[in-house]
């Protein structure tokens, strides 16, 4: 059982550390230190594997917590902690594998002079999107963390 806590709360740390790290350090380095096509170039590059980190870490997370509401008490923590989980790994597959794709497709018109106004609106809204569903997966991991904490010390 020690070995799968551990691993469950590796695959969250790495996962929530993963979305903190970039997000508030990596992104905001990259757009104030390179010109903005170069720093575009840079999170292309970085975008798959930030996705890997949370499909992998995201998958071995919402397994394990499954299993704990199997086989621990209280069922009721670990069950609401497994729906959180799971949006959360929706949400991350959705805004990799559906969302990330169509930025990529547009993503020079955020390089142009004098864009399309049509693709720099669909750009920015994409954009906009991508942002927000990095947020919701944040706070959905922070509650993900509050649930483990709440079904660890209610067993005592």
């Amino acid at each position: 059982m020690i070995v799968a806590l551990f691993f469950y709360l590796l695959s969250l740390a790495c996962w929530l550390g993963g979305i903190v790290f970039f997000s508030f350090f990596t992104a905001p380095v990259i757009f104030t230190r390179l010109p903005i096509a170069e720093a575009g170039k840079v999170v292309h590059t970085i975008f798959p594997r930030y996705y890997a980190l949370g499909y992998g870490a995201g998958i071995v997370a919402l397994a394990l917590a499954i299993y704990f509401t199997a086989v621990r008490v209280p069922r009721l923590w670990w069950g609401a902690t497994v729906i959180v989980l799971a949006i959360a790994l929706g949400i991350t597959f959705y805004a990799g594998a559906v969302v990330r794709p169509q930025v990529d497709a547009i993503r020079g018109v955020a390089e142009q002079q004098n864009p399309d106004p049509a693709q720099k609106a669909e750009f920015d809204h994409l954009h906009k999107l991508s942002v927000y569903l990095n947020g919701a997966v944040l706070l959905l991991n922070l509650a993900a963390i509050f649930g483990t904490a709440g079904a660890l010390s209610a067993r005592g």
